[in-house]
């Protein structure tokens, strides 16, 4: 196809990875004392998301089994606004496919989209939570803290985020959302979790850091009294650690799968510097990209291809494994419908390459730069066109791994190689 060569990189990311997971949470609740004043036999909920975080049945289940050792009688319970197609049965299955059951934790999963009203928010957001969490005798939150996919603030993704479209289920979210558009989803996220936290119900939050290698990097508990100043803090951190596509810009971006489990957009906008709403390189963190092509769908999205309309283009095999109603309901709860449209759809990697280049601005197929990675939160080992220009800032971390290689397809015109699969 006389497209430019490409070498295999790999960033040199630091490792930030915790040896001892199980003795890091016992220390921190101990520490934090969020038992203080409960009584044994008192019934604890632990909420957890619906996100592919690192070593999650290790962090829960040592959060369990320190609860049980104080007497209390905890429970899992689903903090994750809409989805498992915004039913308690398929909120129960997203937690089994991480791992979270009732036999692996040695507690019961409670899973249900009842809610209980909590009244309206200066702003006049009317609060709800999780009936099943709001009965319990305290709520204990564990969750990750990240950069938030569609917008940026000083909290995104994180404790605060899952108090309100976590514990609001699917009543919750989308009234969250739609308050949203009119004043911006972080201030909906602090003002719903400020009155969330007003029930008294909530005892503290476990916060899940990961580093560039999607490692377990730090883990504490903290506490309600400085929650909302420490997310912002340990937010910083986390977006300190996060890595990016080391270039200055990419005519084309292929990446081999989009999924729930990679992100909530199903990819992350600012590695692929898209947003929901279908605007084009609108993060001025990411490099400007060209077209988007998205090669398959990961078996744990279960069908959810959320975000399949941040591409430019994808292959057939992606369109065939769509499953409509959970894309449809995740879809029109967050009111990113431009995330739901299918793009210019190939049989084969092949064909694709050969049509969407020329759209690129390049009158040449030998000028065309592109970049090609697994998905958007692996970003370790890469393969970038020997034409790319690294980025000056992120020259001295981007390692070549061998010689220049050439693009190579199968049979069936799909790609083959290091990346492929």
């Amino acid at each position: 196809m006389q497209f430019p060569p490409y070498y295999l990189v790999r960033q040199k990311l630091p490792s930030r990875a915790l040896t001892d997971i199980t003795g890091t949470i016992c220390a921190q609740l101990d520490a934090a004392g969020l038992d203080h004043g409960l009584k044994p036999g008192a019934q604890i909920a632990i909420g957890v998301g619906s996100r592919g975080i690192a070593n999650l049945d290790r962090i829960v289940g040592a959060a369990v089994a320190w609860w049980k050792a104080r007497g209390m009688r905890p429970f899992l319970f689903p903090a994750m606004g809409s989805h498992g197609a915004a039913t308690g049965p398929g909120q129960a299955q997203v937690l089994a496919r991480y791992g979270l059951t009732e036999e692996s934790m040695g507690c019961p999963v409670r899973s249900s989209l009842a809610v209980v009203e909590l009244g309206a928010t200066a702003e006049g957001i009317e609060v709800v939570m999780d009936r099943t969490a709001f009965q319990a005798d305290g709520v204990m939150l564990c969750g990750r803290i990240k950069r938030h996919t569609d917008f940026a603030g000083r909290l995104e993704s994180g404790l605060f985020k899952m108090m309100a479209i976590g514990l609001g289920k699917l009543a919750g979210a989308q009234r969250y959302h739609a308050h949203g558009h009119a004043i911006g989803l972080e201030a909906v996220i602090r003002s719903v979790g400020r009155q969330v936290l007003g029930t008294g119900k909530i005892l503290g939050g476990l916060a899940i850091l990961e580093d560039a290698h999607h490692q377990t990097a730090h883990l504490e508990v903290v506490p309600v009294a400085r929650m909302e100043r420490r997310e912002e803090e340990l937010l910083e951190l986390s977006k300190s650690w996060m890595p990016r596509i080391p270039l200055d810009s990419v005519d084309f971006l292929i990446v081999n799968e989009l999924g729930k489990n990679w992100s909530g957009s199903g990819m992350d906008p600012k590695v692929i510097n898209r947003d929901i709403h279908g605007n084009v390189n609108p993060w001025g963190m990411a490099p400007p990209v060209g077209r988007v092509y998205v090669r398959d769908i990961h078996p744990l999205s279960h069908g959810n291809a959320i975000g399949i309309g941040m591409a430019d283009a994808v292959h057939r095999r992606l369109v065939r494994k769509v499953q409509r109603k959970p894309t449809y309901v995740n879809g029109l709860t967050s009111g990113a419908l431009a995330c739901l449209k299918i793009p210019a759809t190939f049989a084969s990697d092949r064909a694709c390459l050969e049509a969407i280049w020329k759209t690129t601005g390049r009158l040449n197929r030998a000028d065309v730069t592109y970049c090609w990675i697994r998905n958007t939160q692996d970003l370790t080992e890469l393969a970038i066109s020997t034409n790319a220009q690294v980025s000056e800032a992120q020259a001295d971390s981007v390692e070549k791994l061998g010689s220049p290689l050439e693009l190579e397809f199968d049979a069936q015109g799909d790609l083959t190689g290091a990346l492929s699969s």
